[in-house]
């Protein structure tokens, strides 16, 4: 299991089994946050704990996902979809910066440019650490 806190201990995150790749966005919230997502459903291997505030965006008719951090220390925890998919889940994210670096510094990078394709961009074998700095 993958455990990851908030800043100052009040919120956090667990991912049963395997983190798999985690994802790198340059979206407008996203590269602002400077997170790291790993994905899987809302009550399936991801728990969220303790306090948390959700940000979604104001100028969006219909937000399609919803930012949680905690309302202490500000630390992005998580995001949630807003939306259920056709087998009736909601995706969800977790921010493993949250996590000890040594618990996800091999995890391998996936790219996706949110900003303007919207596509899958090729893996370019860096990992966690190398984005640590």
């Amino acid at each position: 299991m993958l455990r990851g806190t908030c800043h100052c201990g009040a919120a956090h995150w667990t991912l049963e089994g395997d983190a798999g790749a985690v994802t790198a966005c340059n979206c407008t919230l996203c590269r602002r946050y400077g997170v790291l997502w790993a994905y899987d459903y809302v009550d399936g291997r991801i728990q969220v704990e303790g306090p948390t505030n959700s940000y979604t965006r104001a100028e969006k008719k219909a937000p399609s996902l919803e930012i949680l951090f905690c309302p202490t220390c500000a630390c992005v925890l998580a995001w949630r979809g807003l939306r259920q998919d056709a087998r009736g889940r909601r995706r969800m994210a977790i921010n493993v910066r949250l996590a000890p670096p040594e618990a996800v510094a091999d995890l391998p990078i996936d790219h996706f440019d949110g900003l303007e394709s919207f596509n899958d961009l090729p893996r370019d074998g860096r990992c966690v650490r190398d984005m640590w700095f």
